[in-house]
């Protein structure tokens, strides 16, 4: 999905989605935003192991490589999102510095920070520890975003007519944005107050387009989001008694079962 901005050229190589699994834990199905302006090729995150393959044949379809990547900019340090950023050693890599100290301090083995991964990266040499505010790249800021990660950030990109909101997992989904709360996060009540804070960067100006960590992009209408594009998610699965037969599980709304207690 291309989405239209004056600034850059915007890409969404990866679609998040608002879900986990019952059974094996959490998909970490994140979202990976290109963006090209300004003699920029930038990342915003970088997804988890299982989307190398996908993010590489994606840069791909764009005409691109890993090392044409000039900036790659993170949201927050957990896995889902962080642990591609070797594929992009050479670029200049953007955090938080409130993000790199605590994910620093976060106990081996519990958390969904990738310990090796956030240590190596903190001493590396094209690492930009950010303060809220920051200027990323031309048109891009930093807001702190605390609630899932006490230092996570969301980026505002300021366009001619309307901003693009990236979220992270500050809001994860359509339904934390709706409801004001949050799920999976280090401190809730700042969670709470961080969703407000989005809706208040969203509603500033008329048009502007939010884009989730694990979600479609979405614009107000009439005050109530609404989604851009359809969700298209498909597993697949060799259930039979050979590699030929493929059975295809679709999980998008359309078929879904209803929420439960509905």
């Amino acid at each position: 999905m291309m989405l239209v901005d004056d600034q850059y050229e915007i890409d969404i190589l990866v679609q998040g989605y608002p879900g986990k699994s019952v059974c094996h834990g959490g998909l970490g199905w994140s979202t990976i935003v290109l963006l090209r302006g300004h003699n920029r090729v930038a990342l915003i995150d970088a997804g988890g192991f299982g989307m190398r393959h996908l993010l590489i044949n994606r840069l791909k379809e764009h005409g691109l490589s890993p090392t044409d990547v000039t900036d790659l900019i993170l949201s927050h340090s957990h896995y889902d999102h962080s642990v591609n950023w070797p594929l992009f050693r050479h670029a200049n890599i953007h955090i938080g510095r409130a993000e790199v100290e605590w994910a620093l301090k976060e106990p081996w083995g519990e958390t969904m920070v990738p310990e090796i991964y956030v240590e190596r990266l903190a001493d590396w040499p094209t690492l930009k520890r950010h303060e809220p505010g920051a200027e990323i790249l031309p048109h891009i800021t930093a807001h702190l975003a605390p609630g899932h990660t006490p230092g996570g950030l969301v980026y505002v990109l300021a366009g001619s007519d309307r901003d693009i909101i990236f979220t992270g997992d500050a809001a994860k989904n359509r339904a934390e944005m709706m409801s004001g709360t949050v799920t999976a996060a280090v401190d809730h009540e700042a969670g709470k107050q961080t969703v407000k804070m989005i809706w208040s960067l969203w509603r500033q100006r008329t048009g502007s387009l939010l884009v989730p960590g694990h979600d479609a992009p979405m614009v107000l209408e009439n005050g109530t989001p609404r989604y851009l594009g359809q969700h298209d998610v498909r597993l697949q699965a060799w259930l039979n008694e050979d590699l030929e037969q493929v059975t295809i599980f679709r999980l998008d709304p359309a078929h879904a079962e209803p929420p439960s207690g509905a």
